[in-house]
């Protein structure tokens, strides 16, 4: 069966909101003389929940802190922080290729609706995207298959007729449980993790058009 659509996640796989949001918490962790392995962020990558910080953080210190206070201080700073954070590599060129090739282009993310189109239109690729699905317009996100399944509905396409493109574990379950093929492009916080389920794992989307990806993965 041919390949009609391609569904991206967001955070980590367009923009590596992801390496900022670790190097956000990290120094929040570290004016509190802690420090947070990467592994055990690793969890909530991709989804929602799965891990606190602020009371891990709490039970490393042995002191009761303020959880609101910490939240906000996070949001601020990360928010500040991805201000200064562009495109992955090659992502604008299969953005392109994609719309070039009359290929249905959709998204699904578990992050909220105004923070992906905040980034979207400050990218300036909002236009590129046909149908868009958030933790919106969801009960449960990835690694729950609920959002890619809405996207390929939404876009006309059967789950087999599209590939997904993913940075993490949790997104990558998400789209082979909804019957996608998955493609990750890991970014420096979800290198480490095991891709072994995904079609086909690329260092970057740059230098290998649709046409090569689509023969990895169908093959």
């Amino acid at each position: 069966m041919p390949i009609r659509a391609v569904v991206f996640d967001f955070d980590g796989t367009l923009m590596d909101t992801e390496s900022c949001a670790y190097d956000t918490i990290c120094s929040i962790y570290a004016e509190h003389g802690q420090e947070l392995p990467l592994e055990t962020w690793a969890v909530c990558i991709g989804t929602v929940g799965g891990f606190d910080p602020y009371r891990d953080l709490e039970m490393k210190t042995g002191r009761t802190l303020d959880h609101e206070e910490l939240r906000n201080c996070y949001r601020t700073r990360h928010i500040e922080n991805v201000k200064s954070v562009s495109l992955r590599p090659g992502a604008l060129d299969r953005l392109e290729e994609a719309r070039r090739l009359g290929l249905k282009i959709g998204l699904a993310s578990s992050s909220d609706r105004a923070w992906i189109e905040m980034h979207l239109e400050r990218q300036g690729i909002r236009d590129y995207f046909e149908v868009i699905r958030s933790s919106n317009d969801v009960k449960r996100v990835k690694p729950d298959p609920e959002l890619y399944r809405l996207a390929v509905e939404a876009l006309g396409v059967s789950p087999e007729e599209a590939i997904a493109v993913e940075d993490s574990m949790n997104g990558l379950r998400a789209a082979k449980a909804a019957g996608l093929h998955g493609l990750v492009v890991p970014n420096p916080v979800t290198a480490q993790m095991d891709f072994s389920e995904a079609d086909l794992l690329l260092e970057s989307l740059e230098g290998s058009t649709w046409e090569e990806i689509m023969q990895l993965v169908l093959r």
